[in-house]
């Protein structure tokens, strides 16, 4: 539940790249310490309630899942090590604040239709791997909204442009992707070579957020080198147009940290800030 007795303003949004499901359990990672180590280096405030924007919800119309009780934990991946599908984090649902996020999506205008409720669907890894690393109590109550890849980047910056009031409210919200994503190129590398073009889209992504060039972030597909290569689909990269746009349009990105894992999978991941002044 929102806790509405101690309303907490957030002034920051981020974006997380989970890269691998297996961070979960592979210490070697530094994203895995990074996220480890979120409560005490980079956002000391405790949410009243999480909403995530993952990678692996895509639907054809924004939905929400409306859970009231534990939310159960998905194992969206195949073929990884058993310890993984013994992983559990079972972190409340958060009914009220989907209510709000379908109220305030359905008042922008920016849809035809009313955004749809899912009463059924627990947390996917996206949401529950980086969660269970940067709040492992899993005491707070966390919601997710689908993305949905027939629309493009812009669409998805509108949509957290609605979601914004959400930070006055105590709400961390949380885009969950890779800014990278190619799994037909990643390889098992023995040293921390990285292919050139993941580097060349990477730093463009930086260059473009930190500058606040927003609008090209937006057009990533025709202002990004490599834009295809880098990402074949853009779920992976949506979630970063909804967590820039509900930071708001004053907003200012820094990059929280940055690491690499099979030569072109990027963990980069970014804060975005409003101004107070």
């Amino acid at each position: 539940m929102l806790n509405t007795a101690s309303l907490l303003n957030m002034n920051e949004t981020f974006y997380i790249s989970h890269g691998s499901p297996t961070l979960a359990i592979d210490d070697s990672q530094p994203a895995r310490h990074f996220l480890q180590s979120f409560r005490q280096r980079v956002l000391t405030q405790k949410p009243n309630s999480i909403l995530v924007v993952s990678a692996h919800w895509e639907t054809t119309h924004p939905t929400v899942n409306l859970i009231n009780g534990t939310s159960d934990t998905i194992y969206d991946f195949y073929n990884f090590p058993k310890p993984m599908y013994q992983l559990k984090y079972p972190a409340p649902g958060a009914p009220e604040l989907a209510k709000k996020v379908k109220k305030l999506i359905d008042e922008s205008g920016i849809l035809s239709e009313e955004v749809k409720e899912d009463k059924n669907r627990g947390l996917d890894h996206g949401a529950w791997v980086p969660l269970m690393l940067m709040y492992p109590d899993a005491d707070i109550p966390v919601c997710q909204l689908s993305i949905q890849t027939n629309m493009d980047a812009t669409y998805h910056y509108k949509i957290g442009r609605a979601l914004s009031p959400l930070k006055k409210q105590g709400v961390l919200i949380l885009g969950s992707g890779s800014a990278t994503h190619n799994l037909r190129t990643m390889q098992n590398v023995d040293d921390d070579s990285v292919a050139s073009w993941a580097a060349e889209f990477n730093n463009w992504l930086k260059q473009s957020l930190l500058t606040g060039r927003y609008e090209d972030v937006n057009k990533y597909e025709e202002k990004a080198p490599f834009a295809k290569l880098a990402h074949p689909r853009p779920d992976h990269l949506y979630p970063l147009h909804v967590a820039m746009g509900a930071a708001g349009l004053d907003s200012k990105a820094e990059l929280i940290h940055d690491s690499w894992s099979n030569y072109t999978l990027s963990y980069a991941s970014y804060k975005f800030t409003l101004s107070t002044t």
